[in-house]
């Protein structure tokens, strides 16, 4: 028979467990896997095919009791930093988002509303389009895979037990917050300065012909104007999208070196 003491249980549990709380905390939240359209058991069972992959080449776990309240916390510490690394992915993802409720709500497009099936939320048709066009633009630059070989990074640079993150870090991702609208702004930008023109013109004719009914006309033509800037600019995404990828992934490799 064989026996196992339970020094070797508590060193196999900190070996695989650790790391799978903060890979299984990542995959979680990051774009596509972490979205309804996967099911919870995939993702666990893609957790652990990762843990099972990596963690002999990870460095020394804590020696530590798995039923002690030190362990708990370092497994919401792990989590933690997992859902941090997947959240900050999820944003740039939610950057086209907000960018085409701006361009929608502009164009009137906003009445056109869809059930987003990754989230389970009401979303603008405009967004929806960016989404789909952003997630396999993401696939298509591996960016999941380069996810992954981020939070594996991140156990080499803040390894388990060494804590998280400082005030200062957690400051610098509420303003990684703020940086998602100035880009939604800058990508919508386009859209939006053609529609004010738009609109100023509509303004000069109610002005000059007073008799025409603006507000019958203008609605449509707003909308075919819409149209047509989504279809002119609709090849800058990728390209906006690649850019907002490396600046990401400059922004987590910093953040997981912070000591």
């Amino acid at each position: 028979m064989l026996e196992f003491t339970a020094l070797e249980l508590n060193g196999w549990i900190s070996q695989y467990f650790y790391p799978f709380a903060r890979i299984a905390g990542c995959l979680g939240v990051m774009p596509l896997l972490g979205s309804k359209l996967v099911p919870r058991q995939i993702r666990i069972l893609l957790s652990v095919f990762i843990t099972l992959i990596i963690a002999p080449l990870l460095p020394a776990m804590p020696n530590v009791e798995p039923m002690s309240l030190a362990s708990f916390i370092i497994i919401f510490q792990q989590m933690l930093i997992g859902i941090v690394l997947g959240f900050m992915v999820e944003i740039v993802t939610q950057v086209f988002v907000l960018a085409g409720q701006l361009i929608a709500m502009q164009t009137g497009l906003g009445i056109a509303t869809t059930v987003d099936p990754a989230q389970g939320v009401s979303v603008v048709v405009v967004s929806q389009w960016f989404l789909f066009l952003i997630s396999l633009t993401f696939l298509a630059l591996n960016g999941h895979l380069i996810v992954i070989e981020v939070v594996v990074e991140s156990f080499y640079t803040m390894p388990i037990g060494s804590g998280a993150w400082s005030a200062d870090d957690y400051g610098r991702m509420i303003r990684w917050g703020g940086w998602m609208f100035a880009s939604a702004l800058v990508i919508a930008l386009p859209a939006l300065t053609s529609l004010l023109i738009v609109n100023f013109a509509f303004g000069v004719m109610t002005r000059a012909a007073p008799q025409l009914n603006i507000f019958s006309l203008g609605f449509p033509v707003t909308m075919l104007v819409g149209l047509a800037i989504i279809w002119l600019t609709i090849g800058q995404l990728g390209e906006s999208f690649h850019g907002l990828l490396e600046t990401l992934f400059e922004f987590l490799r910093a953040l997981i070196r912070t000591p």
